[in-house]
């Protein structure tokens, strides 16, 4: 095959494949259909296994967890009932800076001829991917195959520049066409403009020296870049204390010395908001200032005290730097010397965690979950949180590593985190996931355990059920917060796999999660009833400043 291959040269189908698992892709979520089968076929022909979900939403929530794990993940459905089934998943990685590669099959050009009314067809054939082009940051239909391989080391390329979803629309009867002439890859990755580089290092550098007060703010790009060690150099050689953002979580080991905490508004705790707004200096690395890391508004940051480095620039107060990467920057500030003034940090819980002391018939409450959590936490578990109490109670969790806590922090989709388990667990095997998941976001996507339990993955899924929209509730009460009520341990019944528990009580708790952890080959689900008033100190925080 491989000599039949190198005799007439690469298909258009052959050689993306070749490319994503180059790139280190390994699986490809999604869900087939006509228009893409061919290139299925090609795919399970590969060493990229092909793996099926129940809906193209959670291919996309998949593909965008296996992205943040690995580094790039793809997902790969038919035309316009699949690829515009995948926009709010594939909105959200590009909104939270994940790298997602969308493939999508297409009518063949042959077909299209005198515009006919094929099925699947929204007005235009170019309507999909002009919808795509507001949701990605580089787009193709690889109708020409003379220009497919081209585009197609363009569009990837931007995937990996800027870590934000990429769309690449396939035609059905392009898939094994042969390009005339051959052509060699070409990189279009940029590269740091040098004098720039020397004069924003002055800059920042000048800054930080005079600075009595600095703080290093790390965000999600140092995690997406995989800045993770020179952050944490940085740091040490400087003296200068980080704090994170909460998209930012677990960029730097919450055991660290120089970690001081989560930084959030009035979400966080007082003592890390203080610290970082009355500093002199914020060096932001990586950071993308959304309402959500800046407390629903309730931050208190000054331009002119600010060095923002992120993949689109450098900002220095008032002055703007183009044409510099980030990994470049911080690795110049690292290697310029320079020491910050040394400040008293706030108290962090690191290291060892203070005794958890059971109250075995007290009933749940939802604090009290998390503490025990804390304790369940090592170097092989990933935190897979959703929205709302799911997220802003595991602020307060020390995650002990780097990049072991994910969530969808910004975009807030609810439905994220059980097919986000799917999709981070296949990218690395040894990390078990611990989900956490309200009961309104497990109705949405919750079903997608039905590929995990196909697969004998064993995340540990812990629903939250406070029969409705916890959150929403606080912002804005009223009956169209209240759910169906399931009975969510049961599910196990109906896929027959996995292991299932109802708990009330602290006691009831404690028995399923030592029985979810010695089970190994199958998923464990852990219903927990809660009280619909009952909130996470994060929570409370908040909806006390805004009610204030």
């Amino acid at each position: 095959m491989k000599n039949e291959k190198s005799k007439r040269g690469l298909s258009v189908g052959e050689y993306l494949i070749q490319r994503l698992s180059k790139m280190g892709i390994r699986h490809i979520f999604g869900v087939p259909g006509d228009y893409v089968l061919g290139f299925y076929d090609m795919l399970i022909k590969s060493d990229i296994e092909v793996v099926g979900t129940t809906r193209e939403d959670c291919a996309g929530f998949a593909a965008d967890a296996y992205a943040r794990v690995k580094g790039l993940g793809a997902v790969c459905v038919t035309y316009c009932v699949g690829g515009l089934s995948t926009t709010n998943s594939i909105a959200g990685a590009y909104a939270e800076k994940s790298p997602v590669v969308v493939i999508s099959g297409a009518p063949g050009m042959d077909q299209r001829q005198r515009n006919p009314l094929l099925h699947h067809r929204v007005r235009d054939f170019s309507t999909q991917r002009e919808v795509f082009e507001r949701i990605t940051v580089a787009n193709t239909a690889l109708e020409d195959p003379s220009r497919a391989f081209e585009e197609i080391d363009r569009v990837l390329d931007a995937a990996v520049r800027y870590k934000r979803p990429v769309y690449i629309e396939l035609p059905q009867d392009r898939v094994t066409s042969v390009p005339e002439p051959r052509t060699t890859p070409k990189s279009t990755r940029p590269d740091t403009d040098g004098d720039t580089l020397a004069e924003a290092l002055e800059e920042a550098g000048q800054m930080l020296r005079s600075a009595k007060r600095p703080v290093i703010l790390a965000g999600v790009e140092m995690h997406r870049f995989g800045l993770q060690n020179e952050l944490a150099e940085l740091a040490e050689k400087t003296g200068i204390a980080v704090a994170a953002t909460l998209l930012g979580k677990s960029v730097i080991s919450e055991a660290h010395p120089m970690y001081v905490g989560i930084y959030e508004g009035a979400m966080g705790r007082d003592t890390v908001r203080q610290f970082v707004e009355r500093s002199d200096c914020v060096l932001m690395l990586g950071a993308f200032m959304t309402d959500i890391n800046l407390g629903i508004n309730t931050a208190n940051l000054h331009t002119g005290q600010c060095i923002s480095a992120s993949s689109e620039n450098v900002r220095i107060r008032h002055h703007c730097y183009e044409d510099v990467l980030l990994k470049d920057f911080v690795k110049g500030l690292i290697a310029s010397g320079i020491k910050g003034t040394k400040r008293k940090r706030p108290a962090v819980k690191r290291g060892e965690l203070g005794k958890f002391t059971l109250r075995a018939k007290a009933a749940i409450k939802i604090d009290r979950l998390y503490e025990r959590l804390n304790h369940l936490l090592t170097k092989d578990t990933v935190i897979i949180a959703d929205i709302g109490d799911a997220l802003f109670g595991a602020v307060d969790l020390v995650v002990r590593e780097r990049t072991e806590f994910i969530s969808p922090a910004y975009y807030t989709s609810m439905g994220f985190a059980v097919p986000a388990a799917l999709g981070a667990q296949l990218a690395r095997p040894n990390l078990r996931p611990i989900v956490i998941v309200g009961d309104g976001a497990f109705q949405m996507t919750g079903m997608e355990l039905s590929t995990i339990a196909a697969r004998k993955l064993n995340p540990i899924i812990i629903v939250l059920d406070n029969a409705g929209y916890g959150t929403e509730r606080v912002l804005w009460d009223g009956p169209f917060n209240d759910i169906y009520a399931w009975q969510y341990h049961r599910i196990t019944e109906v896929l027959g796999a996995g292991q299932g528990f109802k708990v009330q009580t602290e006691g009831q708790l404690e028995e399923a999660l030592k029985t979810a952890l010695a089970e190994k080959k199958q998923f464990s689900l852990i219903n927990v009833c809660l009280d619909i008033k009952d909130h996470s100190r994060a929570l409370k925080r908040l909806s006390g400043r805004l009610g204030s």
